[in-house]
């Protein structure tokens, strides 16, 4: 599959590498492909990588991940073209500058916002709610940790809960888009309990069902 990085980050670099390592093509979209850092992103990723420029990026793509900071996602999808008819997943939250809490939430969403930034594609929300360290590697002892995805249009949904699951994940459908408004809160939490609350990074989020 050809993949889209918006942003070679934590997240995304971290996932880049992980999703090259399985066979993708993943092109990091970014404003300097020429950057040192993006560059020893690209090397690490190995011959399956490389990095573009955005609209490169996103044009050639059939999955596109937005691992933007939230101020530059607008900007981003912008820069990015038409993204109709591709599926958009948002690994972003819409966290204040101070990382006190979201500058969003309870009647829109990250995951909304980018769905009208970005009019006809399938936006998917997921790789949210956990951090970057587990990307590549969720297996917490025997079980993988939850990776809960949102969004509209059911095929995109398969789609993304299959690169998930690829990673290690245990894929959980939380219903539609509009559920982002639920899921970047817990976002939250798990940067909140990581940080603040003397829980450390390695935690994650696990969905039981008996």
């Amino acid at each position: 599959m050809k993949i889209a990085i918006i942003g070679a980050g934590n997240v995304g670099g971290t996932l880049g590498k992980a999703w090259a390592a399985k066979g993708h093509e993943v092109v990091f979209g970014v404003r300097n492909p020429q950057d040192a850092k993006v560059q020893e992103t690209v090397k690490a990723a190995g011959a399956k990588a490389r990095a573009a420029s955005v609209k490169e990026a996103a044009a050639q793509a059939e999955v596109v991940l937005l691992a933007t900071p939230w101020g530059a996602t607008q900007d981003a999808i912008k820069a990015a073209g038409s993204l109709a008819g591709k599926i958009v997943v948002d690994a972003t939250n819409p966290l204040k500058p101070d990382l006190s809490g979201l500058s969003l939430g309870h009647t829109t969403s990250a995951g909304e916002e980018v769905a009208r930034w970005a009019p006809g594609a399938k936006v998917v929300k997921a790789f949210n709610t956990i951090g970057a360290q587990h990307m590549a590697n969720p297996r917490f002892g025997s079980q993988g940790a939850s990776m809960f995805i949102a969004g509209d249009d059911a095929a995109a949904k398969k789609t993304v809960a299959g690169l998930a699951e690829a990673l290690g994940f245990d894929p959980v459908d939380a219903g539609p888009l509009t559920q982002a408004r639920l899921l970047e809160p817990l976002a939250m939490l798990w940067i909140s309990m990581a940080y603040a609350y003397g829980h450390g990074v390695d935690i994650a989020f696990k969905l039981l069902h008996r």
